[in-house]
């Protein structure tokens, strides 16, 4: 189970959004994963610094990220905007092996061919199945797509309305507002460039 798993949004969209994850599991390599960790983030962060960070330390909005890296645990997560880098990531942390489980999200066509190129053959592959129960409750489509983007749940859609809202009385800047919707989102899922194109459409939607 990853929490990376159930972003909703369109094609277009989704096509440069990709969370990857790093994580330890308990009682089998999770001792003195500290220094592993590290390892596997600088090689993340090379390649990606669009959002990064991990739930139990911080995300790069919110700490020092060299302190985040050095205080590593469990796990780390970023997430890539274009599939060349996250090929270019794919290839270096199999070659650096350090024995922990990367995961990779996004649409299935693209995550495979990702896979392909870097040489790797999935162990396992996870489903999202949709969403059940009462979708009354649920945002709409257009605010969901902002909150789905932090998998513990931890940017309001409030705030997305807000952000929408104080872009249009110029406020802030799209590109600030993409920053604010992204700190929340602790572990660093969350895609600020994915989210400037989305409150840039937002906005024109709602001057129309």
């Amino acid at each position: 189970m990853t929490h990376t798993l159930h972003r909703t949004g369109d094609l277009e969209s989704l096509r440069e959004d990709f969370p990857m994850l790093a994580h330890v599991a308990r009682g089998f390599n999770d001792v003195g994963a500290g220094p592993r960790l590290k390892q596997i983030a600088q090689i993340m962060t090379k390649y990606t610094d669009l959002h990064f960070g991990d739930c139990k330390v911080g995300n790069k909005y919110t700490m020092d990220p060299a302190e985040i890296m050095d205080r590593l645990t469990v796990g780390m997560q970023v997430v890539f905007k274009d599939k060349e880098n996250l090929i270019a990531c794919m290839k270096e942390l199999k070659e650096k092996d350090q024995g922990i489980s990367i995961v990779v999200s996004g649409i299935f066509d693209e995550v495979f061919e990702c896979c392909k190129q870097s040489g790797i053959n999935p162990p396992l592959i996870e489903f999202a199945l949709g969403i059940h129960g009462n979708r009354k409750k649920l945002w709409p489509p257009e605010i969901l797509d902002f909150v789905t983007m932090c998998g513990h749940g931890l940017v309001s859609g409030s705030l997305v309305k807000k952000m929408v809202q104080d872009i249009k009385k110029k406020k802030i800047t799209i590109e600030k507002a993409a920053t604010e919707l992204a700190k929340p989102c602790l572990c660093g899922i969350f895609n600020p460039y994915r989210a400037e194109k989305m409150l840039r459409k937002l906005v024109s939607q709602e001057k129309e």
